[in-house]
């Protein structure tokens, strides 16, 4: 297929939902030869409770066997976004049939694959791929990792892994995930081989306040200096003297960032400010730091989000190869209306840049870019 196949659909129940889908997809093509179709599938948590039902009906009626896909709060596709309502979004791409694996069970290791998994992996030497987590597992972040370092073996990459995006499943049910089957409680997505092209892309949605700070005393979250002084008081500086005069303002406005180390494009991963201590001058955010660490302090808010949103879309516009055959798309819950205000927006900025793309994807409780776990983020995959 030149283009990938999209299709959605809200209803009270998940059977309407499916058929709609199912209908909209129309006359799926017969694959080429030596090619194999893939579908992925995202559904609102109002349907996640028939994942199962959803996954046999779109196997039984479209003929494609392979699935990936899970839950989230909102999903997306096209120029179209679905949140707190019974929704489902799902797309049908065409690749070829020895370039790609299905793949789930990593609680923490790459080794809890099957062997099968693995050898395959080891042979083909994937280096890119899709991933759903499960927010609930503590170790999710270790699966990543050490998942991404299994699909690099043998590969130029191997020293830092495999890149894989995606997201991690957000529901007020169960995380279900779906990799070929239905499952949960760990990563699960499909690995792609070298002759499967695509560019990604990653939005952090924030813009820094100043440049970057030494860690010079910390434990555990709690960091008690920066470049020497007092934590509370370089953060006073970089957010400026109005908002220092009255730091409740700054809560949900400026949070942490933490450098990704060897990043050439400046990445940081956010960590929330979860708490001041206006005696000591320490400051607590949402995850561990230790002296010699860095960190920068960064502002989120509309502007900022839509400006970074805008930046990446053209960055990525300017150097894809072609068209896009379709695409996926992980956002954080925290985003969509809840950043942009209108529902659909941030759909419509990819459509507006993009152009008329094959789109699905979801808002989730964390993305995944180059294996590593983001907070606030956009991330876009494009197959070609």
């Amino acid at each position: 297929m030149d283009r990938f196949l999209t299709a959605t659909a809200t209803a009270e129940d998940w059977a309407h939902a499916a058929k709609e889908c199912c209908d909209g997809l129309g006359a799926i093509p017969t694959p080429a030869p030596g090619q194999a179709l893939v579908g992925f599938v995202y559904m609102t948590d109002g349907l996640s409770a028939d994942t199962s039902s959803i996954l046999t009906y779109l196997r039984q009626k479209t003929g494609v066997q392979h699935w990936c896909g899970t839950t989230g709060i909102g999903i997306l596709a096209n120029n179209w976004e679905c949140h707190d309502t019974p929704g489902l979004a799902v797309m049908v791409c065409e690749f070829p049939e020895a370039g790609f694996h299905v793949f789930s069970g990593v609680l923490s290791d790459f080794q809890e694959l099957p062997a099968e998994t693995r050898a395959w992996m080891k042979e083909t030497t994937p280096g890119f791929g899709i991933v759903h987590g499960d927010p609930t597992n503590e170790s999710i972040g270790d699966a990543i990792q050490s998942l991404a370092q299994g699909l690099a073996q043998g590969s130029d990459r191997a020293f830092g892994g495999g890149f894989l995006v995606g997201g991690l499943s957000a529901s007020r049910g169960e995380n279900y995930q779906i990799a070929d089957r239905l499952t949960g409680g760990g990563a699960s997505g499909i690995a792609f081989g070298p002759g499967v092209e695509v560019a990604t892309g990653l939005s952090q949605g924030c813009n820094p306040l100043g440049g970057t700070h030494l860690v010079t005393d910390a434990v555990d979250n709690v960091i008690m200096a920066l470049d020497g002084e007092p934590a509370l008081d370089v953060l006073k500086e970089d957010v400026g003297e109005l908002l220092a005069r009255d730091l409740q303002r700054i809560s949900g406005y400026v949070h942490v960032g933490m450098p990704v180390t060897g990043s050439d494009t400046g990445d940081y991963m956010v960590r929330n400010l979860v708490a001041l201590d206006p005696e000591r001058g320490w400051l607590a955010i949402a995850g561990n730091v230790t002296p010699g660490d860095r960190i920068i302090f960064v502002r989120r808010d509309p502007a900022s989000a839509r400006e970074d949103m805008d930046r990446m879309l053209n960055d990525m516009k300017s150097r894809i190869p072609g068209e896009p055959k379709g695409g996926l798309y992980f956002s954080c819950v925290a985003r969509g209306p809840n950043m942009f205000g209108a529902q659909g927006e941030e759909a419509r900025m990819i459509h507006n840049i993009l152009g008329d793309v094959p789109l699905v994807g979801f808002f989730g409780n964390g993305e995944v870019s180059d294996a590593r776990l983001y907070a606030y983020t956009g991330v876009l995959a494009l197959f070609f």
